[in-house]
């Protein structure tokens, strides 16, 4: 359980390093903060607000198809929160178009190890993984989680949230990669995306 806890912890702060990176090259962030962004910006309520009340929904609705909370349901956004507001202060955002390209390749990587590495540690899911793993049987976790993604970036564009080539690019390959480092990197479990074999 401590090597659970461990890798929890730091899988979540390598996401929360990568997240902060992916905003920082400013080329277009993840579904699900595009998602909450557009709902914030339409509805006029706070940010942190939308991201609760949309975190608890997901993971509710998750719940219900027998996705159950655990520890890492808590612990992803509290360590990924706190980690990107770090991230925020000590990067700054880079002037060039090559830089910002740069900053993209290595923030994917760094979001996509971060997901696998807490998904591994089988202490339960945050909410856009929750969400995916719902769905998991019947469509396979890369393409559920590309879907949750796809659907969060859709509705926050139409809501007013700005997308780009960064989200597209999370869209598309976030949840074939995760998928593959939880079947490559020794130490992640693979059972805990089980039906990522069709």
């Amino acid at each position: 359980m401590v090597r659970r806890v461990v890798q929890l912890v730091a899988s979540c702060v390598v996401l929360g390093i990568g997240v902060g990176l992916l905003l920082r090259a400013a080329l277009g962030s993840d579904g699900f903060s595009t998602l909450i962004n557009g709902i914030s910006l339409a509805t006029k309520i706070d940010f942190a607000v939308v991201n609760l009340v949309v975190s608890v929904v997901l993971v509710g609705l998750a719940w219900l198809r027998g996705v159950r909370p655990g520890m890492g349901t808590v612990a992803q956004p509290v360590v990924v929160g706190l980690t990107v507001s770090i991230m925020l202060r000590l990067v700054d955002e880079p002037a060039g178009v090559g830089a910002r390209i740069g900053l993209l390749a290595a923030s994917f990587g760094l979001v996509a190890l971060g997901v696998a590495g807490y998904l591994g540690s089988r202490t339960g899911a945050g909410p856009t993984e929750a969400a995916a793993l719902a769905f998991d049987p019947p469509v396979p976790f890369r393409w559920s989680y590309s879907a949750v993604q796809g659907v969060g970036a859709l509705v926050g564009w139409l809501l007013g949230a700005d997308i780009g080539p960064g989200t597209i690019l999370v869209v598309l390959a976030l949840g074939p990669l995760v998928d593959l480092l939880l079947a490559r990197v020794p130490g992640l479990d693979r059972a805990a995306v089980p039906a990522t074999e069709s």
